[in-house]
């Protein structure tokens, strides 16, 4: 490749956060961005998950875990506060963290539609308000600072299961990464989002897990088969590089395909 080209798409000596880092689509694109030279701050709930991840990323590059519970104001002021301080500016936030809840209509609970609002919607919407001065820092209109949020295809299509909070949440941050764009533009910071389909991993393991539920779901994918820790890694690694620069308010399914498929 030449030099040309790898700047291209370089993130080397950034800082990034990824937040849900310590496992699936979360752990692929911290793993990728810590690959390609980033610095890279992970976050999920469990302490122990986040410091076994950061150590095993840390034998090939920079990662740091900050544990915290970010569908709550103390878990999001604890990470922002702790980045900062170590982070005047911030080149990339990656909002991934995530919750699902499956049930049936005549028994899905206000509960599901309150926890996941707080950790799909409102964590995104806060954690962004804190992290604003480090990101602004870090902008240039050359080289603006990214935001990357993990949506999903459920919101771009109705779900396949009854998952009602979670795919309405989800269209929930689809649009408020729109509103976002739109808004944090004249302060050089870019605002796109990826919606995932099918991958493996512990939010999918009810359906992939299984020989039944793996054929019934992927049926539905035209490339017939679940993405791989590269393909999440490389959209985000290429919306945080100079190729996307140019890029803002986008939805980019990741998804085999299940967006454009008929039925």
């Amino acid at each position: 490749m030449s030099d040309a080209l790898s700047r291209l798409f370089s993130i080397e000596g950034k800082a990034a956060i990824v937040t849900g880092g310590s496992r699936g689509i979360g752990r692929m694109i911290a793993t990728g961005f810590v690959e390609a030279g980033a610095r890279v701050y992970i976050s999920s709930r469990s302490a122990e998950a986040c410091d076994e991840v950061a150590t095993e990323l840390s034998k090939i590059g920079t990662c740091v875990a900050v544990p915290a519970h970010l569908g709550t104001m103390e878990g999001a002021e604890h990470l922002a506060s702790t980045v900062a301080d170590r982070e005047p500016a911030l080149h990339i936030l990656v909002n991934n963290a995530g919750a699902i809840w499956e049930e049936p209509i005549d028994e899905y609970s206000d509960a599901a539609f309150d926890k996941l609002w707080d950790i799909n919607v409102r964590a995104v919407f806060r954690l962004t308000k804190l992290l604003l001065p480090q990101l602004r820092a870090a902008a240039t209109p050359a080289d603006p600072a990214r935001i990357v949020n993990v949506g999903s295809i459920d919101a771009l299509r109705p779900p396949l299961f009854e998952t009602y909070a979670y795919s309405a949440s989800k269209a929930g941050e689809h649009m408020l990464s729109q509103h976002l764009a739109l808004r944090l533009a004249t302060d050089h910071i870019t605002v796109n989002v990826i919606a995932p389909g099918p991958f493996d991993s512990r939010m999918t393991r009810s359906t992939l897990g299984t020989e039944e539920g793996r054929r019934e779901l992927l049926s539905h994918v035209p490339l017939a088969r679940a993405g791989t820790p590269d393909e999440a890694a490389g959209v985000a690694i290429f919306l945080a590089s100079p190729a996307a620069a140019f890029i803002t308010g986008a939805i980019i399914p990741l998804d085999g395909g299940m967006a454009v498929k008929p039925g």
